[in-house]
């Protein structure tokens, strides 16, 4: 059953790109600490599996079709929300997505998507549920939390990653600014920049010969559990961090060491 014991329990939590991977995880993590969930994203079948565990599992949750690149899925995916919950009062920026190999050989393509999902989509994403809540009396809601899902790869060198290495240094750096901008607000927006999970994104390469050369060049020769970030998530999403906005936190087991 959820446990309310993290100061998460009522709270209203969008996750974006939430039917695979860390998005899925944060969900049911969230969900059962006592949050009341809204999963976004385009696929629909994957959407509805993170759904119903939980909901088996005794917590609560919607799901709903969002394009993060789309200003009207953004839109209505807030209003499903409001319908079902009331007002969305966090915010996990999760969504994204990723092209490899040497730049020069990258389709224009393939950047403009990285960063119409990475960058563009999280803009708003983040923006529409702000809008939301500035336009509700502070007297009458709960403080605003807001978590953008940046990564490493911002602030260090990933041979291969330029592009999306860009797009997490691009969302860095925005949450950080509307941090600013949102802080007499009633918003805390805060920054997570994990180190390497193996995700849909990454299985592949971390299965082959060039994901084990770079595992084995990390201090502790490992990938992260998927669970590496779920103190400091539920932390940043709850009320116990009213005094804490603005702020980049890396999670990396020491893989930038």
């Amino acid at each position: 059953m959820p446990s309310g014991g993290d100061g998460l329990a009522g709270r209203v939590i969008l996750v974006t790109g939430a039917s695979s991977g860390l998005g899925a995880h944060f969900a049911v993590m969230l969900a059962a600490r006592g949050a009341r969930l809204v999963l976004g994203a385009r696929r629909r079948p994957l959407l509805a599996d993170v759904e119903s565990a939980i909901v088996a599992a005794g917590g609560q949750a919607i799901s709903v079709a969002l394009d993060v690149t789309d200003p009207a899925s953004v839109a209505a995916a807030y209003d499903v929300a409001e319908q079902a919950y009331g007002p969305v009062d966090t915010v996990i920026a999760n969504a994204g997505t990723n092209v490899e190999g040497p730049a020069i050989d990258l389709d224009i393509a393939d950047f403009d998507q990285v960063m119409a999902v990475n960058v563009r989509g999280l803009f708003l994403t983040v923006r529409e549920g702000a809008r939301r809540l500035m336009a509700i009396d502070p007297a009458q809601r709960r403080d605003g939390r807001i978590v953008i899902i940046s990564s490493i790869t911002a602030q260090s060198v990933s041979p291969g990653l330029a592009v999306y290495s860009a797009s997490k240094a691009a969302v860095l750096q925005l949450g950080r600014v509307l941090a600013r901008d949102w802080a007499n607000k009633g918003i805390n927006l805060n920054i997570l920049c994990p180190g390497y999970i193996e995700t849909d994104l990454n299985a592949d390469w971390f299965h082959g010969a060039g994901g084990a050369r770079q595992i084995a060049g990390w201090p502790r020769r490992r990938l992260m559990d998927a669970d590496a970030l779920d103190a400091m998530l539920a932390y940043l999403c709850s009320d116990a961090s009213r005094f804490v906005t603005g702020s980049v936190f890396t999670i990396d087991d020491g893989q930038t060491l």
